[in-house]
């Protein structure tokens, strides 16, 4: 059970923290542990940020995806 959990948020993870690495050149891992150290700390606050990121990240990768698709035509 607790495995299938697992699996399920790997694989329907937006993607942040590595988008953040990458751009920071920082490792994932770092990123991870700041994300979950900072979430205790500042009782959520991350996770807000965390959740608004994605949002961000999907809404770029949709448009994206749209401008390609017009410009092929």
């Amino acid at each position: 059970m607790f495995q299938r959990i697992i699996t399920f948020f790997e694989k329907q993870s937006f993607g942040v923290c590595t988008y953040l690495a990458e751009r920071f050149n920082i490792s994932i891992s770092k990123i991870r542990l700041f994300f979950i150290y900072s979430s205790f700390l500042a009782v959520g606050f991350p996770i807000v940020f965390y959740v608004l990121a994605a949002l961000v990240l999907d809404v770029r990768h949709y448009i994206k995806k749209i401008r390609m698709s017009i410009w092929d035509v």
